[in-house]
């Protein structure tokens, strides 16, 4: 399954999140870290969505980048 991530470049670190997965959110150092933090954060979100009987929810989110001139 493939879910968009949004990352955030914040002043010292970098944050992340998946639309589609509300509560799926992690900070790191550098935007590698960020990712893998976010990985662990998803099999984990993913495991406890099915221990608690949940469907996994479908992608629904599209990323575009929008160019203001």
């Amino acid at each position: 399954m493939t879910y968009s991530v949004i990352i955030e470049k914040g002043d010292n670190s970098f944050g992340a999140y998946i639309p589609d997965l509300p509560g799926c959110a992690v900070v790191g150092e550098t935007e590698e870290e960020t990712m893998e933090l976010l990985k662990e954060a998803v099999q984990m979100h993913i495991e406890a969505l099915l221990e608690d009987g949940q469907e996994l929810p479908i992608s629904k989110s599209i990323v575009r980048e929008l160019e203001i001139a």
